[in-house]
């Protein structure tokens, strides 16, 4: 785990933002190197952002309902950059919108109530899926 980066952001308008920093304390608790690029992100600025801070992953906080939308924009931006950075939701999500998203490129999604240790160790199933398609 030592020296893995991920990148989280709020994409969109979506202004609520207790959520994300959470997150960001319990991936940094956990050991991660967290790099929070604040709200009102567009998927362009999140993928650039990634791929310039040579992230691990990618995780996108969306609470607006835009998800379906946003979250695979943000996996388009981003491989068209020639990355296969893993994006990973978290947010209100249907679960008639589970499929359609993990069909567009999202590798995990995370819903309310997730505890710190789901969360940790969706993350680190995803790093190591990721890891091991190399």
């Amino acid at each position: 785990m030592a020296g893995e980066r991920i990148l989280i952001a709020k994409v969109g308008l979506d202004g609520h933002d207790r959520g994300i920093k959470v997150v960001a304390r319990i991936l940094r608790d956990a050991g991660y190197e967290v790099i929070y690029t604040g709200l009102f992100q567009t998927p362009a600025t999140v993928a650039a952002a990634a791929v310039d801070e040579d992230v691990d992953a990618i995780g996108l906080s969306m609470l607006s309902g835009a998800h379906m939308t946003l979250a695979p924009l943000v996996v388009q931006e981003t491989r068209a950059r020639g990355s296969e950075i893993p994006v990973i939701l978290g947010g209100i999500v249907p679960a008639a919108d589970l499929e359609p998203l993990r069909t567009a490129g999202i590798a995990a999604v995370l819903t309310p109530g997730a505890t710190a240790e789901q969360i940790v160790n969706e993350v680190r199933g995803v790093l190591d899926r990721a890891a091991a398609g190399r």
